[in-house]
């Protein structure tokens, strides 16, 4: 039988929400290429390449599952900026808990895999494993632990997989709190301050999306994969150490970078000092990935930004 959105009756169906954004555009190409048939939704800049779905709208969320029949939603579609959270409350819990509630209720069946954050914890006493509990100090954190929270209660077959700052291919270095620090590294005749306090896990976009497939074809022949797993980067650094191994990645200078070692008053939504992530739960099953090299993963996240374009010949070469 051939399905609506011109797929035939024959793989294994994926939709992944947020199909747009820094990780959902990984997902939706990691499901594509291995045999599933992936489809991608988004809202803002959905058209052309995927389906234009507001996830607030029930009617509309649920018209698409009928249509496509999915055995696996990944829902990727959030609000990530914490900044943005704190001041547009009302519609980053839209996005960020009540969208999950609406896909939830039309899960049944269906194998959900949401995408949360270490932000749920609140950094005073890492390591964090799945059991712990969870106290976030921001918006963002509170407003995906509720998401959690509504896809477990509508849809206990579901899972939660929480990760840290993310970071890939990008189509603005803006798009990940990782890869904006580029700028700094590139100006080199400035010297900037970059925070030096806060202890983080960068994790490779590519990596999470690896997992999501595991835990996907896992689920569909074990139902024991519910529930709430960890996956992280293992190179632990502050954001100052970031933009010094990128800087060292590309052969750049870094003496124009300083170390910020005290939190600046107004800084913005609260962030944990080391929410660091446990993810034995994953490794047991043998579900997890080997986390790609910062300094692998960052050079082909950003050497398309780079001024001088030679430079690739004679770092690669």
């Amino acid at each position: 039988k051939e399905l609506k959105f011109g797929f035939q009756n024959l793989n294994e169906r994926v939709l992944v929400t947020g199909a747009t954004g820094l990780l959902g555009r990984v997902v939706y190409k990691e499901f594509q290429n291995n045999d599933w048939d992936a489809l991608g939704s988004g809202y803002n800049r959905a058209r052309p390449r995927f389906l234009r779905c507001n996830l607030l709208d029930e009617d509309a969320v649920r018209e698409v599952i009928h249509d496509f029949q999915p055995h696996v939603i990944v829902h990727c579609a959030a609000e990530r900026r914490p900044d943005v959270v704190e001041h547009h409350t009302e519609a980053a819990l839209n996005l960020n808990v009540h969208a999950c509630a609406t896909l939830a209720k039309e899960a049944a069946g269906i194998f959900l895999l949401y995408i949360s954050t270490d932000y749920v914890f609140d950094g005073r006493n890492p390591p964090y494993g799945e059991n712990d509990a969870p106290n976030p100090l921001n918006m963002y954190g509170k407003s995906k632990l509720e998401g959690e929270r509504e896809i477990l209660r509508q849809c206990p077959g579901a899972a939660v997989l929480r990760v840290p700052i993310l970071y890939g291919e990008v189509e603005k270095v803006e798009e990940s709190a990782v890869t904006v620090l580029w700028d700094r590294v590139q100006e080199g005749a400035e010297s900037c301050t970059i925070d030096h306090c806060q202890q983080r896990f960068p994790t490779y976009t590519k990596d999470v999306a690896r997992v999501c497939r595991n835990m996907a074809e896992r689920a569909l022949q074990d139902p024991s994969i519910r529930g709430i797993f960890h996956y992280s980067g293992k190179e632990q650094m502050t954001k100052y150490e970031m933009a010094c191994a990128i800087a060292d990645a590309f052969n750049l200078p870094s003496s124009h970078l300083i170390p910020l070692t005290e939190q600046p008053a107004g800084a913005g939504a609260q962030r944990p000092q080391n929410a660091q992530l446990e993810c034995s739960r994953l490794e047991l099953l043998g579900l997890s990935v080997d986390p790609t090299p910062f300094k692998t993963a960052i050079r082909d996240s950003l050497w398309p930004f780079l001024h001088d374009k030679r430079w690739r010949q004679t770092v690669f070469h």
